[in-house]
């Protein structure tokens, strides 16, 4: 990991910075409500078919990934030199490392709250859940990055088509849009580390069930995401003028949508299992979201308003990091408080907002106050022109 003291390089994008600050603000927002009971809709994952506004913050940051991916990859004219490979290499390896140990931090809080002795509650290996969140992000930056490298972009739009054809013909013939552990998503998964170090997600019957949102198989679809975000870089870089950008990304980003909607009557939209339509749908609302921004920001210099979301968009893996050290401190950490021990996100959201808040904005109102925090320590990072990157 190398740590940055320069000042944020000219030329920069910022609109790119912003929408990666708002992803990364939104993906802390709906992974820490005060209740996982009291969480208003539009907050919520759907449970299966179907998308939500928070089903869009982690497809977008893949998306931005995926512009990002060229920006880096253009001082290596993306050839698969030594040193463009070992830099990708190198970056999904660390990526994936953090991932894991990230959960191992959270496994480490839970057993020291139940009462376990600090070396017992290192050793839960067993149980460890081996893919999520930050594993997806390495994997399918990776394996896009060194598609880039060795593959020609024009032949990029044959590469994804290709990968998501071939992932829903997969789901077609493998049960893959049934939320059931007949799926051959948990098969795949099951078959390679076993049920125990993969996720629990609860069927619409309320059972409990080995099926991970990030599964290894559904992690084809979202190389083809990243793959999308690529194409859309190489068209920033292509295209010197905003104007033009704006144009392009409005315009692409249409028709990736509708084709996403259109499709979705044989090939339904759906997180979960990352189906190629919520790969369309989502790049080009993505795509949209970004043409706006430089519309609003870089063209119109309407800046002040995204002030806020630049110390995430800067910063954005060290904060969503903080944010996960953080929710399991804050979960685990226990005292005592009228004859019983609690934790201090019980203790913030049951005792000082839930009372004269109410449920739902009560929920929504620790959330926003995690963000707030998450924010503090990205702003002093931002202040102190700290940049860290892998």
């Amino acid at each position: 990991m190398n740590t940055i003291t320069t000042p944020q390089q000219s030329g920069r994008l910022l609109s790119l910075d912003i929408l990666r600050g708002i992803t990364i603000a939104g993906m802390i927002m709906v992974n820490n409500p005060g209740s996982w009971n009291y969480v208003y809709k539009p907050l919520g994952h759907a449970q299966w078919h179907g998308l939500t506004p928070t089903d869009l913050v982690f497809p977008f940051f893949m998306f931005i990934m995926g512009v990002s991916t060229c920006m880096s990859l253009r001082k290596f004219h993306f050839a698969p030199s030594k040193a463009a490979i070992w830099k990708i290499v190198r970056r999904t390896l660390l990526i994936f490392v953090i991932g894991l140990a990230l959960g191992w931090f959270g496994q480490l809080c839970r057993g020291l709250a139940s009462g376990e002795s600090f070396p017992e509650a290192t050793t839960h290996f067993d149980t460890l859940r081996i893919l999520g969140v930050l594993q997806r992000l390495g994997l399918a930056y990776g394996f896009a990055a060194l598609i880039t490298v060795f593959v020609k972009s024009k032949y990029l739009p044959w590469v994804i088509a290709l990968l998501l054809l071939g992932y829903f013909l997969i789901l077609q013939f493998g049960k893959g849009f049934e939320l059931s552990e007949q799926n051959i998503i948990a098969l795949v998964d099951k078959g390679l580390w076993g049920s125990d170090h993969m996720y629990k997600d609860v069927t619409p019957s309320g059972e409990r069930i080995a099926f991970d949102p990030e599964g290894l198989l559904s992690t084809l679809p979202s190389i083809a995401h990243v793959l999308i975000g690529f194409l859309f870089g190489k068209l920033i870089v292509n295209y010197k003028e905003n104007h033009t950008r704006v144009e392009k990304l409005l315009l692409w980003g249409t028709i990736l949508a509708f084709a996403g909607l259109l499709l979705q009557y044989g090939c339904p939209i759906n997180k979960k299992i990352w189906s190629p339509t919520f790969v369309l749908t989502t790049t080009g609302f993505a795509a949209q979201l970004l043409g706006l921004l430089i519309w609003i920001i870089d063209i119109n210099k309407k800046e002040r308003w995204s002030r806020f979301f630049h110390a995430f968009g800067v910063n954005p893996l060290i904060v969503y990091v903080f944010a996960g050290v953080l929710a399991n401190l804050v979960s685990n950490i226990r005292f005592a408080y009228q004859g019983e021990a609690i934790s201090l996100k019980t203790f913030t959201y049951e005792v000082l907002l839930r009372p004269w808040t109410g449920d739902y904005f009560g929920s929504l109102l620790y959330a926003l106050l995690f963000v707030t925090l998450c924010w503090l320590f990205g702003y002093i990072l931002y202040k102190r022109n700290i940049y860290i990157k892998l």
